[in-house]
């Protein structure tokens, strides 16, 4: 197995934003991954940081899918949320 090669590999895509004003980060994760949906399309989630709760929403699937065309990051409250959209390789 080689571990350097000269070609960049694109799988999955992550996204973490960090919002100082507001408390509504994971919409902004939702559209940034929806951009990133080519780089996977197996699986999503977001994870949104609440005043130190951590709530999460996972599944199977394409992004709007996961997410019901992004009504589902509403209990996502927080000013801090990451997510990822994932394309499995072997």
């Amino acid at each position: 197995m080689e571990i350097f090669n000269d070609k960049f590999h694109e799988e999955c895509g992550v996204v973490g934003i960090y919002k100082k004003d507001k408390k509504d980060a994971a919409k902004f994760v939702y559209y940034c991954l929806y951009a990133l949906q080519h780089r996977g399309q197996e699986s999503a989630g977001i994870a949104a940081n609440d005043n130190g709760q951590i709530n999460n929403k996972k599944g199977m699937g394409l992004l709007s899918e996961v997410f019901s065309n992004g009504n589902g990051v509403d209990g996502l409250k927080g000013h801090i949320a990451i997510g990822q959209v994932r394309y499995t390789t072997a």
